[in-house]
């Protein structure tokens, strides 16, 4: 449900795409406006609002409310607040530079710009607070929970290294880092009640599942091997039981997050994520490398110890950026897709035997 919501810069790619915190409801926008499209029915895309006046490169729609966050390719310094149903502008900001990315729920927007972010009072709009210095991070990577009561921020701490940052937006202050990934972050997402994060590196083969609370590992999941993707959007169901992945290659992955106190324990004292823990060849492995554990080096045992996709599905093309979401659509969990090619793909997920999820419906 909690999707990663930044996607591409229009003037570049075509369309910017977001889903809004619950997923009910997708924004896309092209240099020439933006839409929000109902994602209420499978069968069609109802349209909720329209504007074709402004080059719009972000649009995010705080739930399903009336309000709007848009920054323009034309003023893309320039945050502008809207009310869509009595089309009045709320309010505008200016900033020190470029908008690369805009977060926001009941509680808090954030304004995400390449060395700093902005913390405002949804209510009255005031800065709060101000994150200087940070990091370069030219991709805007940042998330916020979307749970009011959990209000936390999460962004790169390193421009060399996948280190989050998660920054308590209410009491405002930095809660902790997590040394997530070797390499650089890609994507990140909090689960929707705020007690996990996933985290992406630009290597695009390793994702991994963090307590907040402690910043302890529960799960890694390997989304490939043999080639390093970019991973554009992660995104967890509305129970936290499933994350999906989606990246620039033409297959989206699903993995399932399991109770970590019914995981079978790996030789590190780590989880055996993965359905096929117990069961298999993968399984036989994973004993034969328990068993050896004390022979075998850490980097060996750890490919063994990282679950693999419980679903996948399969796009029709590659190349593009992807924007996906888990999310109940008339009473049945379903994986959406939104890509840069200004399509919109519905699948049907299988949460008992998963394997290929079936393409049910396209829009354009």
């Amino acid at each position: 449900m909690n999707a990663v919501s930044r996607s591409f810069d229009s003037s570049k790619n075509g369309f910017f795409v977001s889903f809004n915190q619950d997923c009910t409801s997708l924004a896309v926008s092209t240099n020439s406006g933006y839409r929000i499209l109902s994602l209420n029915a499978i069968d069609t895309l109802v349209e909720i609002c329209e504007n074709e006046t402004e080059d719009i490169c972000i649009v995010e729609r705080l739930f399903s409310s009336s309000l709007l966050a848009i920054v323009s390719l034309s003023s893309p310094r320039k945050l502008k607040v809207c009310h869509f149903k009595k089309g009045t502008e709320i309010c505008n900001y200016s900033y020190s530079n470029t908008i690369l990315a805009v977060k926001l729920n009941r509680v808090r927007l954030v304004v995400c710009l390449e060395e700093s972010l902005y913390i405002h009072n949804i209510r009255d709009m005031k800065v709060l607070h101000t994150i200087r210095d940070t990091p370069p991070n030219p991709n805007g990577i940042c998330a916020l929970c979307t749970d009011s009561d959990n209000c936390y921020l999460a962004y790169p701490g390193s421009s060399t290294i996948g280190e989050v940052q998660i920054f308590d937006t209410v009491n405002l202050h930095c809660k902790m880092m997590i040394a997530a990934h070797d390499s650089p972050l890609a994507a990140m997402i909090f689960s929707p009640s705020g007690q996990l994060i996933a985290t992406a590196s630009e290597k695009g083969t390793v994702i991994r599942v963090f307590n907040v609370s402690d910043g302890l590992k529960l799960y890694e999941f390997r989304r490939g091997v043999k080639r390093c993707v970019n991973i554009s959007s992660l995104a967890f169901s509305p129970d936290a039981a499933f994350l999906a992945a989606a990246s620039n290659t033409e297959t989206v992955h699903v993995f399932k997050v399991d109770d970590p106190k019914d995981m079978p324990v790996g030789p590190s004292g780590g989880n055996l994520s993965g359905e096929d823990g117990a069961q298999g060849w993968m399984g036989y492995l994973s004993k034969a490398v328990s068993a050896s554990a004390n022979y075998l080096p850490a980097q060996v045992t750890g490919v063994f110890n990282q679950g693999r996709a419980f679903a996948c599905a399969h796009l029709p093309h590659h190349g593009y950026r992807n924007v996906c979401a888990l999310t109940m659509v008339q009473k049945v969990l379903r994986l959406l897709v939104a890509s840069s090619d200004g399509s919109l793909y519905v699948y049907n997920l299988d949460v008992i035997d998963g394997g290929d999820c079936n393409l049910i419906k396209q829009h354009k």
